[in-house]
C-alpha cells in the first residue's frame, strides 16, 4: 500500500483525502483531492508554475483572459481571446527589421565610355520610351526616321537599363531635403503585370497634394509581408501625412498602417463613388498600364524593375502635368531645379 506523506494536504479545501494521480509535464507527483476533485503537484516549485503573469501569450486587452495564436506572419502575430463571450482579436508586431523594397536599386559606377552615339540621341530615344508610351522597336524605327539614326532595339533596351541606376541616385539626391508631412493624404494601392508570362504585384504609394509616387515595390507575392515593405520605406523617406493613409479594403494594410502611422487615420475606401476615395492612385496606375501594354510583358524581373524605377522618375521629374500649372510633382514637392536641368534629364546637374 503506498502511503501518501501526511504533510501533503489539497491547496483549495485543505484535505488529506488523496489519490495519487500521476505525474505532471515536469515529471513531479501529482496527486487528486476526493472531495474537491483538485489536481496539483506539491513538489513541483512554484517558479516553474505558470501564473497570469507568465502566460505564453499576451493577456486579452479587453477582458484580460488568456489567449491563443490565431495567425502568425513575418512582421507581426494575430492573437484571439479564448473567451468565446469576448473572442476579441488584436495583433502584436514583431520586432525585427523589414526587408527594403524592390526600388532600392543597388549602387552602380556610372560611364559613358563604349557608347557609339551621342548623349542627345540617347536622351531622345529615353523621352521617346517613357513619354511616348511606345516599345524599343518603334523608338528604334523613330530615332531613323527622325534623327537618320540607325541602332538596334536591342541597343534601346541597353540603354534604358544602364540609365536606371543614375536616375535612382539623382532622385534620391533632390528627394532628401523635402518635407511630405504636411500633406493630408497618401495613397496605397496594388496593380498587376506580367514578368515571364506570370503575374507580378506592382505595389504603390502616392501623394494626393503633390501627385508625386513616393515609392514602389514589385513582388511575386500580395500579401501582408510586401504591404509591410512598401509603408516601412515610406515611413523611412518621408515621415508620415498629417491626415490620413488611405487604401482598398484589403487586409494586408492594416497592420502596417497603424504600426508605421500612428498618428494618421487609416481610411479603407469602400468604392469609387466615396466621398473619400482612391481615384488619384487609379488614374496614375491607367497612365502605368497605357505605358505598359504595349511592351506586352516584361522579360525578368530585374529588367522590369528598372524599366519600372525609370517611369516614375520621369513621372516624378520630367514631364509637367496639366493638374499642377505646368510642374512636375517634384517640383511641386519642393524639389529646385531649372528647366535646363529638367530638359537635360537632370544629368547636367
Amino acid at each position: 500500500m503506498i502511503i501518501i506523506p501526511s504533510s501533503v494536504v489539497c491547496p483549495r479545501c485543505f484535505s488529506k483525502y488523496l489519490y495519487r494521480f500521476g505525474k505532471d509535464k515536469e515529471g513531479f507527483q501529482k496527486y487528486q483531492c476526493k472531495r474537491c476533485k483538485r489536481q496539483f503537484a506539491p513538489d513541483n516549485p512554484p517558479s516553474n508554475s505558470r501564473t497570469r503573469n507568465q502566460r505564453k501569450y499576451p493577456d486579452c486587452p479587453v477582458c484580460g483572459k488568456a489567449t491563443f495564436l490565431h495567425h502568425d506572419y513575418t512582421y507581426y502575430s494575430n492573437f484571439r481571446c479564448c473567451d468565446k463571450n469576448c473572442n476579441h482579436s488584436f495583433r502584436v508586431p514583431k520586432l525585427i527589421n523589414v526587408d527594403p523594397p524592390s526600388s532600392e536599386l543597388k549602387p552602380e559606377s556610372f560611364s559613358l565610355k563604349g557608347m557609339r552615339h551621342p548623349l542627345h540621341i540617347v536622351l531622345h530615344a529615353l523621352t521617346y520610351y517613357f513619354c511616348g508610351n511606345s516599345t524599343t522597336r518603334k523608338v528604334a524605327q523613330t530615332l531613323y526616321l527622325v534623327h537618320q539614326i540607325k541602332v538596334s532595339h536591342v541597343t534601346v533596351s541597353k540603354w534604358i537599363k544602364r540609365f536606371a541606376p543614375v536616375f535612382k541616385k539623382i532622385a534620391d539626391d533632390r528627394l532628401l531635403g523635402i518635407n511630405l508631412c504636411d500633406s493630408d493624404e497618401w495613397h496605397f494601392d496594388e496593380t498587376y503585370i506580367k514578368i515571364a508570362g506570370k503575374d507580378y504585384y506592382l505595389w504603390l504609394a502616392f501623394d494626393a497634394e503633390t501627385r508625386m509616387v513616393l515609392d514602389f515595390h514589385l513582388s511575386p507575392n500580395r500579401d501582408s509581408n510586401s504591404a509591410h515593405t512598401l509603408l516601412a520605406n515610406c515611413r523611412r523617406k518621408f515621415g508620415q501625412p498629417c491626415h490620413a493613409v488611405i487604401s482598398d479594403r484589403y487586409f494586408a494594410y492594416q497592420q502596417p498602417a497603424s504600426l508605421f502611422f500612428p498618428q494618421a487615420e487609416h481610411i479603407r475606401v469602400e468604392n469609387f463613388d466615396a466621398l473619400i476615395n482612391n481615384n488619384v492612385l487609379e488614374a496614375f496606375n491607367g497612365q502605368f498600364k497605357a505605358w505598359y501594354k504595349p511592351k506586352r510583358g516584361f522579360n525578368s524581373f530585374e529588367s522590369a524593375n528598372r524599366l519600372i524605377a525609370t517611369y516614375i522618375f520621369f513621372y516624378n521629374f520630367i514631364r509637367p502635368h496639366s493638374s499642377l500649372n505646368g510642374l512636375t510633382p517634384a517640383q511641386v514637392a519642393g524639389v529646385n531645379y531649372s528647366e535646363k536641368e529638367r530638359l537635360f534629364w537632370l544629368l547636367v546637374a
